[in-house]
């Protein structure tokens, strides 16, 4: 279960731990297989056990757009979408680039070996409360305010039950919702 603590990534600390993660430090060595599971989690929205859980042949070609049927681990439940053909060339580019067939695991490490990993990265930039989950959390984020705030749109994305797990989970907090309707004031001339 992923820690409530954890936060949603602005948009600066996803490309600055994704550039960290590509260049290495004195602290840590550049590791691109957990960049690459990363990126699939901020860009696909899904956890992290399922990306790690992934093969190049889960992805299938359906007409002209490929689509992901996958069961999700924790849920159990059937998630069928459409992967945008940029990530799915950005997956098989990864996939070739690294000799992997496509019915073999495309990421052969532990979802405890990325928290570490990501951990020490973390640490490397100053940020607090980041988790594995702060990727999910990013890509729900960033559907949410580049979609006209469509909360229900992100909820169905994210396979939430309701509409009020989804706005915690996003972190729709009072300051928000205060400003929301600060900016809505609809009075009449006068």
């Amino acid at each position: 279960m992923p820690n409530k603590k954890t936060v949603a990534l602005t948009r600066e600390q996803y490309e600055n731990i994704i550039e960290a993660m590509r260049t290495g430090s004195y602290f840590f060595r550049p590791n691109e297989q957990i960049m690459t599971c990363l990126i699939l989690e901020a860009n696909l929205g899904l956890r992290i056990e399922d990306i790690l859980n992934l093969r190049l042949s889960s992805i299938i070609k359906d007409g002209d757009r490929y689509r992901l049927d996958i069961i999700e681990k924790k849920t159990q439940k059937k998630r069928t979408f459409t992967v945008p053909y940029e990530i799915f060339e950005f997956i098989s580019a990864y996939c070739t680039k690294n000799d992997i067939a496509p019915t073999d695991l495309i990421f052969k490490t532990k979802e405890r070996n990325v928290q570490t990993y990501l951990q020490k990265v973390a640490y490397y930039l100053g940020y607090e409360n980041i988790g594995t989950h702060s990727f999910r959390k990013f890509f729900a984020t960033e559907i949410y305010i580049n979609n006209g705030y469509n909360i229900v749109l992100v909820q169905q994305l994210l396979q939430h039950s309701s509409t009020s797990i989804t706005q915690r989970y996003i972190g729709i907090g009072s300051e928000q919702l205060e400003e929301a309707l600060r900016t809505h004031i609809c009075l009449p001339k006068q």
